[in-house]
């Protein structure tokens, strides 16, 4: 067995092999690029080698740079992680020639496998069901364009060696083309120094499902189920759970036996993922092999028992695997949210910044759930501009599963995030969705539900109130506080008084009375004793963020700020603000005159902290609604900023190559 082992990622899959490393009494070793000096996975190596500037092409993508880092540092193996060098064949060569161990698959798999275009070849001949669509790289929109026609839109570019929703477009005709292939280039040559492009057909209705497979040098395959991977935007899993509330027994045997007759067929070892599309009718077609860990091991790790990294290491270590195919039972249901730095209530656009609050819910397990959040970051920390956006992996693993998303959703209602943008709101509302909870879905979900963006989750009438008593009792218990500053008169604040509550556009007109310092009771009858009562009970304090406590029957979690005006709540995936006034104030409150927010119609304003990558347009020219403006990279993504309606350009304030702040004005109209 290895006894030193390098990382070569960052973020919090690095953190992760760590943990495991440490667990089998293996020494580590960090490598970090300028902007990572305090990243979280520094901090917890053995040892850190810095390899170089920000940008991922003069650090973690530099084979000669880690494989320096190793001789240095006397690592005897690499693990790769995700994503950056994680599927390159040359890695692979540079470490065996080097004398170090690999930990993953043979180069012969990743050259197989790794490859989009020629994997769907060799699956092919392995008699593995494949996606219709032209196997071979494509170089000029012309062939794209000769190649869409022929299979028929919808049609996806896809970068032959991509991974993790990078350099792939969904094209539904053929205006849309040029500038879909420009981009999946871009971002593939950016994420991994290949900018070569394939197409295949669009399937509709389709479900984004997995099988993870495990093999040895010994020639000893098994797969471990699925993961359902559906809950998808712009292509980048959102949501995955394990297992697939949509596969009967007799479909997972299936998949599962060609995922592994697709592996032995490349003499597969180590971990690896074979990914379906699944169609209504659960006919199923090989989309390609993940030849690494996925980002979505946990759910699998969680229904199994089985440490994947654990396994990888000691495949690589040369052990022969310890598990059979029927040994691996499935247990429960475990269910992943993907934390990302980005804006939902301004179409997902990345966000970067410190991160000046990061309080996860507490890891472990109670009351038969389990929670488990994968991170790399710290309170305090940066998230970067040059990295993909993930903050943390939060799983939570049940018996059943209503179980898991319920309990999920408790875990989103207490994940404290401030100083950048993210998306648990978003994460808290898909749980709470009726058609998610149904398990009725497919990879169109999110378009499909909010296809008019995000604007918070419709609450139910019960949650509200809910809201409204959580602010109600926030008030009071300020106006307690307050009471007891020195020189203040004696006297009963909030006891036995009227209120109007406004929760977003719902106004409560309630009697509300504490009953000690944890107790509030509020009558939502409108002066009369009726089954509209409600009780708060919670030893919640107004220096703390995180409300815990009883509401009527509910145990709930919820994230409460004071703000000017109020109190700003977020529960289920609902973000409101509340407002407790005696009568008197809130008649006056409704005097006073609304703030009007700034005109910018005639402004193109940069919607994230970004890098121009493009100016398509000059001053003078007519433009027409749809047509690309400028384009601006961010975390690793393009961004194409098109007009929403004819004009003429009246002045460009920006030019390629400059790096731009959040709603910087980029251009202006006439």
């Amino acid at each position: 067995m290895f006894t030193k082992i390098l990382i070569a990622n960052r973020g919090e899959i690095a953190c992760r092999v760590i943990k495991t490393a440490r667990k089998m009494g293996i020494k580590t070793v960090a490598v970090y690029s300028e902007a990572d000096e305090d990243a979280l996975h520094v901090e917890m190596a053995d040892e850190a080698i810095a390899i170089g500037p920000a940008p991922s092409a003069q650090s973690y993508l530099v084979i000669e740079k880690i494989v320096a880092a190793c001789k240095a540092t006397g690592a005897q193996a690499v693990h790769p992680g995700y994503g950056f060098l994680s599927e390159r064949e040359p890695f692979a060569h540079a470490l065996k020639d080097a004398g170090i161990a690999f930990i993953g698959p043979n180069v012969h798999a990743i050259s197989a496998m790794g490859d989009k275009i020629e994997s769907k070849k060799l699956a092919k001949a392995a008699k593995v069901n494949t996606v219709p669509g032209f196997i071979g790289e494509l170089k000029t929109v012309q062939d794209a364009v000769r190649v869409a026609n022929e299979i028929g839109y919808p049609v996806m570019v896809k970068a032959s060696a991509g991974g993790g929703g990078k350099g792939i477009r969904v094209v539904t005709n053929e205006a849309e083309l040029a500038q879909a292939m420009q981009s999946s280039m871009n971002e593939a040559r950016s994420s991994f120094g290949d900018d070569r492009i394939f197409i295949e057909k669009f399937v509709t209705e389709p479900r984004h499902i997995e099988i993870q497979v495990l093999g040895d040098k010994h020639g000893n395959v098994i797969h471990l189920g699925e993961r359902e991977c559906s809950i998808q935007r712009r292509l980048q899993k959102v949501i995955e759970e394990a297992p697939s509330p949509f596969l009967t027994p007799e479909t997972r045997a299936a998949m599962g036996a060609q995922a592994v007759q697709l592996a032995k067929a490349v003499n597969y070892e180590s971990a690896g993922t074979v990914e379906f599309i699944v169609d209504k009718d659960r006919n199923f077609y090989f989309l390609e092999m993940n030849t690494r860990l996925q980002v979505e091991h946990p759910v699998t790790e969680l229904i199994t028992g089985i440490d994947l990294v654990e396994q990888m290491i000691r495949v690589a270590a040369g052990e022969k695997l310890s598990i059979t195919q029927n040994d691996v039972k499935l247990n429960g249901w475990a269910v992943e949210s993907r934390i990302y730095a980005e804006d939902p209530y301004r179409n997902f656009l990345p966000s970067i910044g410190r991160l000046t609050r990061y309080r996860p819910p507490a890891e472990g397990r109670s009351g038969g759930r389990t929670i488990r959040n994968d991170t790399g970051v710290y309170e305090g920390g940066e998230i970067s501009l040059y990295y993909d956006p993930m903050i943390a992996k939060l799983c939570v693993h049940a018996p059943t599963r209503g179980d898991a998303i319920e309990g999920m959703a408790d875990a989103l209602d207490a994940f404290d995030i401030d100083g950048i943008q993210h998306n648990v709101a978003f994460l808290a509302a898909v749980m709470g969705h009726p058609r998610f909870r149904s398990g009725s879905f497919n990879t169109g979900f999110i378009a499909e539900e909010f296809s008019k963006g995000f604007h918070g989750a419709a609450l139910s009438p019960e949650q509200i109130k809910r809201i409204a008593a959580a602010g109600l009792f926030a008030k009071l218990k300020r106006e307690v506080r307050k009471s007891k500053i020195s020189g203040q008169l004696n006297g009963s604040p909030g006891l036995g008084h009227e209120w109007i509550v406004t929760v977003g556009q719902e106004r409560f007109f309630v009697e509300a009375w504490l009953e000690g310092e944890q107790r509030l009771n509020i009558d939502f009858g409108e002066g009369e004793q009726t089954e509209e009562m409600l009780s708060v009970e919670s030893a919640w304090s107004p220096v703390e963020r995180l409300f815990r406590g009883r509401i009527g029957d509910e145990k709930v979690s919820m994230l409460i700020v004071e703000k000017p005006g109020g109190t700003r709540i977020t529960y289920r995936g609902a973000t409101l603000m509340v407002s407790a006034m005696r009568p008197r104030t809130a008649v006056l409150a409704q005097l006073m005159p609304e703030k009007k927010a700034a005109d910018t119609s005639k402004q193109l304003l940069c919607p994230m902290p970004g890098l121009v990558v493009s100016i398509n347009v000059e001053v003078g020219q007519e433009v027409k609604a749809g047509e690309t403006l400028a384009v601006v990279e961010a975390m690793k993504m393009e961004n194409v900023l098109r007009a929403e309606r004819d004009g003429i350009i009246k002045k460009v304030n920006a030019k390629k190559g400059d790096s731009l702040p959040v709603d910087a004005v980029i251009l202006e109209f006439e």
